[in-house]
């Protein structure tokens, strides 16, 4: 692998800054950010790239790349959380299994973010409307992860709980809604729109994404303490269904004919896990799923090993095989 993938990833201010914010907690600094302000930052990342998706996909049309796209996305967004399940269930509950399953199915926006960035720094086109898929694959995993504790739980007793809640927050929930709501008037409005807002949601993007990758550092290694309850059967989970994930779409992106900045975004996209949505999902819909099992492994080891490593990694496949 071409190492220097790796430290150009590195040395973007975003990525340090996510260093740095780790490192604050290593070495016990005060640095924190007020709880109100990660939580509009998460709201303009999720505005910015999902308006401007909308406006590059009214731009590039409905063409069967699309269309392909955004059916592999759907699918990949069920089939992860279903073979996860069963690789987890070798070692966890029902509940634990289905919660860290439907976690992995799920994505991660800021990582998807940060390739972007990446692929921007290197000079590397990619199309709009990867956001289109981005916003397809949050809530699938979510509704798959209750169907199978539905499915698998029988024998530890009913449960009660309300489809229609579940379905209200696979899709209404605030990340989700925002993120499609963005896109569907990024279409609306098309060039027009993002001429008026474009100092708004250009200028300011990266400021905002370091700043945001500086206060996931610090959450995430708070939560490296958490991951000595998983052991090693989980840690390794958290960097092996990665990877395997990214291979399967990038598998799935070269048969479509995606060009190498959109393999990237779908490899991103099928290797990430949320740490946002599914969780909270999880916590109302699965209470008895332990939160520090499926918080954990995404935030703290597969988020950091995806921005840091993952990102160069699939570029560097896509290299060997798209030339």
């Amino acid at each position: 692998m071409d190492i220097s993938l790796i430290v150009s990833n590195i040395l973007n201010p975003p990525i340090l800054f996510f260093f740095l914010g780790m490192t604050a907690v290593l070495v016990k600094s005060d640095l924190e950010i007020p709880a109100p302000i990660p939580k509009l930052f998460s709201l303009y990342l999720l505005f910015a790239i999902g308006f401007k998706g909308g406006v590059e996909l009214i731009k590039s049309g409905i063409t069967q790349e699309v269309l392909m796209t955004m059916l592999a996305a759907v699918l990949m967004a069920c089939f992860v959380p279903v073979y996860t399940f069963f690789v987890l269930k070798l070692k966890l509950d029902t509940y634990d299994a289905a919660a860290i399953a439907a976690t992995y199915g799920s994505i991660s926006a800021v990582t998807f973010i940060t390739a972007g960035a990446f692929l921007s720094e290197l000079g590397i086109d990619f199309d709009g409307y990867m956001v289109a898929a981005l916003a397809l694959m949050e809530s699938p995993a979510i509704i798959v992860g209750l169907i199978l504790v539905n499915l698998f739980a029988k024998e530890q007793g009913d449960r009660d709980f309300s489809w229609s809640e579940v379905l209200r927050e696979a899709f209404l929930n605030s990340s989700v809604f925002l993120l499609v709501g963005s896109l569907l008037i990024g279409v609306l409005t098309g060039e027009h729109g993002w001429q008026v807002l474009e100092p708004f949601t250009q200028g300011l993007f990266y400021g905002v994404l370091t700043f945001f990758l500086l206060d996931m550092g610090l959450v995430a290694a708070k939560r490296i303490k958490d991951l000595q309850k998983t052991g090693f059967f989980l840690i390794g989970f958290a960097i092996l269904i990665p990877v395997v994930n990214a291979g399967i779409g990038l598998a799935i992106a070269k048969f479509i004919g995606m060009g190498v900045g959109n393999a990237l975004l779908f490899a991103v996209l099928c290797a990430s896990a949320s740490y946002i949505a599914v969780p909270a999902a999880m916590r109302l819909t699965v209470p008895e799923a332990n939160p520090s099992l499926y918080i954990s492994t995404a935030l703290a080891v597969t988020f950091p090993f995806n921005i840091i490593v993952g990102i160069p990694l699939y570029l560097y496949v896509i290299n060997l095989f798209w030339t």
